[in-house]
């Protein structure tokens, strides 16, 4: 019988600890996706700091460095210095990213670390019982806003692509989503652009993935998908934000 169909080689067989209708298991397939296609599983190590994604060294069948709260960036920094010829990446939600990690992330953007940052939006702190994050939406309720986020005592959601693709350090900044089956394809075309980069030592390459939490947001899997294409995209527009290769060939 012809095989129409396989898991990816860079997926372990562990069974996913993601709930229901939670977006992150599509993110690692796409990644692992990218590493069979382009054939560097056995040169790739991967950085997990904490949170959702804590885990996802069960998941990846490479090597994979755990890395403190945040401070993943500068763990790839390290690990992609020492080993120039492997490929590393860095795989974070936006609590960890955009909150306790801003600064790692800034500077290693801004360094032009030879890093690809797989960044998961899903604008909530998801691990730890659905606090506000840094990416909430104005008025969203959370556990620490019942009442919505409210920007005059908040402040407003840090938009990650936009204020990166303003450092002279980073060669590719893309935003997608995987709410649905066209977007899923978009993202991984970014995902993988952003290791070729790496690959052709391009620089820092950053794809934010805008995905669902269900459980933190009290929405059943699809009113989640429904949910982020009709709030967070209008407010994370989806998009190339930077592309050093394309505006050199321009």
């Amino acid at each position: 019988m012809a095989i129409v169909y396989q898991k990816s080689k860079s997926l372990t067989d562990a069974t996913l600890h993601y709930c229901p209708g939670c977006t992150h298991g599509i993110i690692h397939k796409l990644v692992a996706e990218t590493l069979d296609e382009l054939d560097i599983q056995g040169k790739t190590i991967a950085v997990v700091p904490v949170g959702c994604s804590v885990l996802a060294y069960n998941y990846f069948s490479c090597d994979v460095v755990q890395a403190p709260h945040g401070r993943a960036p500068a763990v790839a920094t390290g690990v992609h210095r020492a080993l120039p010829d492997n490929v590393v990446f860095t795989y974070q939600g936006d609590g960890d990213l955009a909150a306790i990690g801003t600064a790692e992330i800034v500077h290693a953007a801004t360094r032009g670390e030879n890093i690809v940052v797989v960044f998961v939006n899903n604008a909530i702190y998801g691990m730890t019982g659905g606090q506000m994050a840094p990416t909430s939406l104005p008025n969203q309720v959370t556990q620490t806003t019942p009442y919505g986020r409210d920007v005059n005592t908040a402040g407003y959601p840090v938009h990650v692509c936009e204020m990166l693709s303003t450092l002279d350090g980073v060669a590719y900044a893309e935003r997608v989503s995987v709410h649905d089956v066209s977007h899923v394809r978009k993202a991984k075309a970014a995902i993988k652009k952003a290791f070729q980069n790496q690959l052709g030592k391009k620089g820092f390459s950053i794809v934010e993935v805008l995905s669902t939490c269900p459980t933190n947001w009290g929405l059943t899997p699809v009113e989640a998908t429904k949910w982020l294409a009709e709030n967070m995209m209008p407010y994370y527009p989806l998009g190339v934000y930077k592309d050093k290769t394309a505006e050199e060939a321009k």
